[in-house]
């Protein structure tokens, strides 16, 4: 029994692996008919709805026996890490989408792959041990974006310098997580967060943008795509799949996501990488996969 709920958790991760994977190509080709901020303005408010139903149902469940004072304390701290978690991951986003606009899917899927070793770099401004494996993960990971972003004179395209700045502030979101999500619930953090950065995107959309009806119609299945199926269904389907799992085997399952980008963008939209960008490609993930192996003991 034990073994055939891990076999049904591990599928649900890699299904929840491939539509992040697969969401890459959905926001380069939502970037076809609106800009980034009307692109993840929608996108959020769609991935916010589409948890509130399971919010609702969980909470009913889960918090039924809770105090009055014990209710506003977690409402409280849910909402300011909410808020706190929405603005990185706006943040984020915008970088993210900006930079898809000029390099291909499969960079992006790996360099944004790289928040994964620049979690625990970040850790040393915490005072966090930071293990002998990460650092020749960092080494693997910088010869692997050298290989993959780095052209023949010796500049970096302005597509991969977004994604990699993307990369950085994402490590930020997983701290400001790591810090709220004992506090608070996980499933409200998430919608909350979701409708803080539609709420900033869709400001930026008004001030900076010129947001058309038709437009987002025409673009309707990349953004019905990035948005219930990359930020409602997949996070749900993680929150269901990791639970009982070892996080260092749901992790692992997890970073295929970058592998499916690759994939994804050759077979979807016939883009192909030189060899050169492939060896980058293998050398990153490589690193990701050793940064995430438990220590022996």
């Amino acid at each position: 029994m034990m073994k055939t709920n891990t076999m049904k958790n591990s599928m649900l991760l890699l299904l929840t692996a491939t539509i992040w994977g697969v969401a890459f190509v959905a926001q380069s080709v939502g970037m076809d008919y609106v800009g980034p901020f009307t692109f993840n303005a929608v996108r959020f408010l769609m991935g916010g709805t589409v948890l509130l139903p399971f919010l609702i149902w969980k909470s009913r469940k889960q918090y039924k026996d809770e105090t009055v004072e014990e209710k506003k304390a977690r409402y409280r701290v849910t909402f300011l890490g909410g808020v706190c978690c929405g603005c990185a991951l706006c943040t984020a986003s915008l970088l993210q989408q900006m930079g898809i606009r000029y390099t291909t899917v499969a960079k992006a899927g790996f360099i944004t792959a790289l928040y994964i070793i620049i979690v625990p770099i970040l850790g040393l401004f915490f005072h966090r041990k930071v293990r002998r494996r990460i650092w020749i993960g960092v080494a693997l990971a910088v010869f692997g974006m050298y290989l993959l972003c780095i052209k023949e004179s010796f500049a970096v395209s302005k597509g991969d310098f977004f994604v990699f700045l993307c990369a950085i502030v994402f490590s930020v979101h997983i701290l400001v997580i790591d810090f709220f999500s004992p506090k608070a619930d996980g499933v409200a953090l998430s919608c909350i967060q979701f409708y803080t950065s539609s709420v900033i995107c869709g400001i930026g959309t008004f001030l900076l943008e010129k947001p058309s009806f038709q437009a987002m119609l025409a673009g309707w299945m990349p953004i019905l795509y990035a948005g219930i199926l990359s930020c409602g269904v997949a996070y749900t389907l993680q929150i269901i799949g990791q639970k009982g799992m070892d996080p260092t085997v749901a992790s692992l399952i997890l970073s295929l996501e970058s592998v499916i980008s690759l994939i994804a963008g050759w077979i979807l939209l016939g883009q192909a990488l030189s060899l050169k960008e492939i060896c980058g490609c293998v050398l990153v993930f490589i690193a990701i996969v050793l940064v995430q192996l438990p220590q022996k003991k």
